[in-house]
């Protein structure tokens, strides 16, 4: 297996992404709003489709389909497989910007139930006559993109749907996108997402579907992101994370084991999600986000090995470091310190390293970070223009740390909702009497943690050995006794000294008389022990000559 396949694997856990559902897009590209949004919205398709049909690993996104409402209702796309189908993806695109900017469209309620009408029928038939060994879902989710009201629209859909057969349909999102007109009085934090008003709060007639309302700006980058959100794993069916605390004191939070009737930890249930598409599903663009895990992976690729090129990265911005969030950082780090190459004039490097000091001065004293971008002139010879971007942190030594960090291309959706209120008192004590019976350490130490990880590899190492069939084990010393062995007579002792000889490292003593060269007695009471790692040694080093005569 590859390293590339290593770290696809690495980046997608083999039980997600399991429960995909496939998709249905039904675009409103009725006048006279289509021709204000009919181009930032067919760039951000075209954006999505390129991303979403070459990712590598799991299938995010089994089966798409899009509809397009106009004067007519027009299926684009009928169910097909986004990954390694781009090139019917980008004709659908195609022909969206070719539909009429102008004109009348009557009784648009009446098409938007047959747009889902017909998907499912269409989905059912998709499922009934072809091999769906990649997914397990039997689940559609309707996205319906619009720039009237969303209120109204999804109200409509309520009315006309109730008598339907609707059992394959999961969820029906109604994406309202905003114009700039409608934005000058709302505030850019509720541009993105906003929860449906209270009159969504109630009981939907269509049993068993979802049906949610959604804000987004009308930008290529917010329509961007609604569309990611497909590529999130839809597998909530429980939850994904369990974080155990330390039991607490109160009467409230300990609940004693049923087995030994001590009290239980105290368990918050979690869900996680992603906040970054790997630059490893991405197998076609080894330019993207350049490995740190180590040395050899960061430096680009050189034809010649005698003088390999420096990898060079151009600072691009100053960054408070109260403004990055963590969670844009990704990879492993690297320390990069001031050279000390040999090759370098004398001069040349104590200005270098003064100048070093200064910047790291600076960025401690002021707070800073820097924006990086790697040099496409540095890169390798792919010509294809990706970059890649870093972040320099400063520390209190004379070094940075570099860490990957997020582009807007790998970018995942994720909401982060912040409560205002505090939370409940009960709920309060519980957790600070759990975390007061934490030891706490005023400097992490990471020296003061054990994996366990020695351990693992003499287990491991030591089961390999022993699984081994013994007949195995000494074939190797078989074969190179025997690819060695002169011929019968006299040759084979002379052989036999000229290769001890050619093997020596060192020069050999002066040449005495085996008559006259004393042998040690050998005292077994007395003799050194052998160490135990010269039991795993090899044995078939030819015997000594001189012993063997």
């Amino acid at each position: 297996m590859s390293a590339r396949n290593s770290s696809i694997l690495q980046a997608c856990s083999s039980s997600s992404f399991t429960r995909q559902p496939s998709r249905v897009l039904i675009v409103d590209a009725s006048p006279p709003w289509w021709s204000e949004t009919c181009t930032v919205l067919c760039q951000a398709l075209e954006d999505f489709f390129f991303l979403a049909s070459s990712l590598a690993g799991p299938v995010r996104l089994p089966l798409l389909s899009v509809f397009a409402i106009s004067v007519q209702l027009e299926c684009l796309l009928p169910f097909v497989q986004v990954k390694g189908n781009l090139t019917r993806l980008l004709s659908c695109v195609e022909e969206l910007r070719s539909l009429p900017q102008e004109g009348c469209v009557r009784q648009r309620g009446s098409l938007l139930k047959q747009a889902v009408l017909d998907s499912l029928q269409q989905f059912k038939q998709y499922m009934c006559h072809t091999a769906h060994g990649d997914f397990n879902s039997n689940f559609v989710e309707v996205t319906v993109l619009t720039c009237q009201s969303g209120q109204t629209v999804l109200r409509q859909l309520e009315q006309d749907l109730k008598n339907s057969d609707l059992m394959s349909l999961r969820r029906l999102l109604v994406v309202h996108i905003t114009l700039q007109q409608s934005l000058s009085d709302r505030s850019p934090a509720c541009s993105l997402e906003t929860p449906s008003s209270e009159d969504d709060h109630e009981e939907s007639p269509l049993l068993g579907t979802e049906m949610e309302l959604q804000l987004v700006e009308g930008t290529v980058v917010a329509l961007e992101n609604a569309l990611k959100m497909w590529l999130h794993d839809q597998g909530g069916d429980r939850e994904q994370l369990h974080l155990l605390l330390p039991p607490s004191l109160t009467a409230q939070g300990s609940t004693p084991h049923p087995a030994n009737n001590r009290p239980s930890p105290v368990c918050l249930k979690c869900d996680m999600q992603e906040r970054l598409l790997s630059p490893a599903l991405l197998p076609s663009t080894s330019d993207l986000g350049v490995k740190t895990e180590s040395m050899h992976d960061f430096q680009p690729p050189n034809k010649s090995l005698a003088n390999p090129s420096a990898q060079r990265l151009r600072v691009v911005k100053v960054l408070h470091a109260d403004g990055v969030c963590q969670s844009v950082l990704y990879g492993l780090p690297l320390v990069i310190r001031p050279t000390s190459c040999w090759q370098l004039d004398w001069d040349e490097m104590e200005t270098n390293h003064q100048t070093f000091h200064a910047l790291c001065h600076i960025l401690k004293t002021r707070d800073w970070f820097l924006l990086v971008r790697s040099d496409p002139g540095s890169g390798s010879g792919s010509g294809s223009g990706v970059f890649s971007y870093y972040v320099l942190q400063s520390s209190g030594s004379l070094s940075l740390l570099l860490k990957p960090v997020l582009t807007r291309e790998l970018m995942l959706p994720c909401s982060l909702p912040v409560s205002m209120e505090d939370p409940p008192l009960p709920a309060l004590a519980t957790v600070e009497s759990s975390l007061e019976q934490l030891e706490k350490d005023p400097v992490f130490n990471p020296l003061c943690l054990d994996s366990n990880l020695y351990l693992h590899l003499r287990f491991r190492g030591l089961l390999t050995r022993s699984s081994q069939p013994f007949g195995a084990q000494g074939q190797g010393r078989g074969h190179r006794r025997g690819a060695s062995r002169p011929p019968e007579g006299s040759t084979q002792r002379q052989g036999r000294q000229s290769q001890s000889r050619a093997r020596a490292t060192v020069a050999p003593l002066q040449s005495i008389p085996l008559n006259k060269m004393p042998r040690p007695s050998l005292n077994l009471s007395h003799s050194r022990p052998c160490a135990p790692a010269l039991f795993f040694q090899d044995s078939y080093e030819e015997e000594d000559p001189l012993i063997t005569q």
